[in-house]
């Protein structure tokens, strides 16, 4: 059989508060609070495209790990995942590393609706994504329960390893900074501890960007403590 050239490319992107990989949670749903917007590709930008999406309460988001393309490297069948502290190998296809042979993601986000008014509207309003400002969206699917749940699933090694969280403390001179309306989305964020899993240094000084603002903090002792926020730019 004659193979054929498989074409696949972008169909919209999400705009998130992250700027960066750093900071952005390690699986979806983990911050419900993040909130994203999913902006069509102006081809694809019909309202009959979304027809009947706004009755279902999720969706599934295939995209590509832009950041993690790398050409002309060769292929490694092993990765070493941060919920393994990143010191053990298993395989690539045993884990969802960005660091695959064709870089796709998946991610299963809540739809909170959908703006029809925006001028580049349709836009997709969604919650508890874990990709980066810009990501390119391959397709978007709706979730269904039925097929899609399975409760008596087993979760390989992510079972046996238990999921680190951190106490988070934001003195309020910078919450006040961050504002209201981000401060519960980032505070999730913290909580889940962004450091890469083989750092434990208690006196380096950590930052990412967040809605805008450059977000730095320590951790010791299993407390993580915001000590420097700084506007970047206009807000996201």
């Amino acid at each position: 059989m004659e193979n054929k050239e498989i074409i696949v490319r972008p169909i919209a992107r999400i705009h998130t508060d992250f700027a960066s990989k750093f900071g952005v949670p390690r699986q979806s749903g983990l911050v419900p609070e993040l909130e994203g917007r999913i902006v069509f590709e102006p081809e694809f930008r019909s309202a009959d495209a979304v027809r009947g999406l706004e009755e279902f309460s999720h969706i599934w988001l295939l995209w590509q790990f832009s950041e993690a393309v790398r050409e002309g490297e060769p292929f490694s069948p092993t990765v070493r995942p941060p919920r393994l502290g990143g010191n053990v190998r298993v395989g690539v296809f045993a884990t969802r590393s960005p660091f695959r042979p064709n870089n796709i993601g998946l991610s299963c986000v809540a739809l909170a609706g959908i703006d029809f008014d925006d001028p580049e509207g349709p836009v997709l309003l969604v919650r508890g994504a874990d990709l980066m400002d810009g990501t390119p969206i391959l397709d978007v699917k709706p979730y269904i329960p039925y097929a899609d749940c399975r409760p008596e699933a087993k979760g390989g090694f992510t079972d046996s390893v238990p999921r680190r969280t951190l106490r988070c403390v934001i003195p309020p001179e910078l919450a006040e900074m961050i504002g209201e309306d981000k401060l519960p989305a980032l505070r999730g964020v913290l909580e889940q501890d962004p450091r890469p899993s083989y750092q434990e240094d208690p006196e380096r000084l950590y930052g990412f960007c967040f809605a805008g603002r450059e977000i730095r903090f320590r951790v010791r002792d299993g407390v993580l403590t915001v000590e420097q926020v700084e506007k970047t730019g206009e807000d996201p």
